[in-house]
């Protein structure tokens, strides 16, 4: 395959959709099967699926954009160099390794494109559900159907536009993270949200996208390949992720690891600055 030019979504992800669909494939074989995994040494699981799925991707990047920089999650622990770079791909082959260990299908393949601090691109693949969601060249964000199986290129896929919804302050639906912590529940008591939905991994993006529910409070750590796809996603199809001071989240800060500070994805523009600033003050 011959490199690409990136800044063509479409082209992009044609030529990452076989690799995509490779790495979903040892994903389900591996949760299926049973899975084992090890600690990193921050403490945090992996396993031989997140591994082999970043393999898979990395190679096909290599192939498809020799001369743009990758970010990827096991790299990085395996001692990679952080450094600066204008233009980069953030990857998180298996997004949600802690659930995904657990049974349950609450996972996700996560490719984004950076350019000077921005999402530029972002592509997310569910594999429990086929569901696919990427941002086109047309600049919005479209979900369709790639089985994990063999067929179905992208010319055969059929893209459905998405849109986030405008919120009703009186009904909000939050996805949280299963380990949500109080400062984040406190934020949807200050919103009154109307019902909070567990979920894992940067699905919770996607299901904003796709106007199934109104935000995303993650008041914990998380870092850049966890959420650069995703905020690629939803701010296509009409959403915001902020900082607590309500700036855009942004991604290249190589000082800090690439970790994220905390931060609230919107279905459109923030509901309530000053909820997230008070929360954000010291004793909170």
């Amino acid at each position: 395959m011959l490199p690409i030019d990136v800044n063509e979504s479409d082209a992009l992800i044609a030529a990452l959709l076989p690799a995509v669909r490779e790495a979903g494939r040892l994903e389900m074989s591996h949760f299926s099967n049973g899975v084992k995994f090890e600690q990193k040494a921050d403490r945090s699981p992996v396993t031989a699926a997140d591994r082999e799925a970043e393999a898979v991707i990395l190679s096909a990047l290599q192939r498809i954009a020799p001369d743009v920089p990758v970010v990827a999650e096991e790299e990085i622990a395996n001692g990679a160099a952080c450094r600066y770079a204008k233009r980069f791909f953030l990857v998180d082959a298996l997004d949600g390794t802690r659930l995904f260990i657990r049974g349950k299908p609450e996972f996700s393949i996560n490719i984004g494109l950076v350019e000077d601090g921005k999402t530029r691109f972002g592509l997310i693949y569910l594999p429990p559900s086929e569901r696919l969601f990427v941002t086109r060249s047309d600049g919005g964000s479209y979900e369709a159907h790639l089985s994990n199986k063999n067929g179905g290129a992208f010319s055969e896929l059929h893209f459905r536009r998405l849109s986030t919804r405008a919120p009703d302050p009186t009904a909000l639906v939050a996805f949280n993270s299963r380990g949500a912590g109080a400062a984040s529940s406190g934020l949807l008591a200050h919103l009154k949200v109307h019902e909070a939905k567990p979920l894992g991994s940067s699905m919770k993006f996607c299901l904003i996208a796709a106007g199934e529910g109104d935000l995303y409070a993650r008041f914990g750590e998380t870092c850049e390949w966890d959420t650069a796809a995703g905020q690629a996603i939803l701010e296509a199809a009409g959403g915001s992720v902020t900082n607590l001071d309500g700036t855009q989240l942004t991604y290249g800060h190589y000082e800090r690891k690439f970790r994220n500070p905390y931060f609230v994805a919107w279905g459109r523009q923030p509901l309530w600055r000053g909820a997230v600033a008070e929360l954000s003050a010291p004793g909170a």
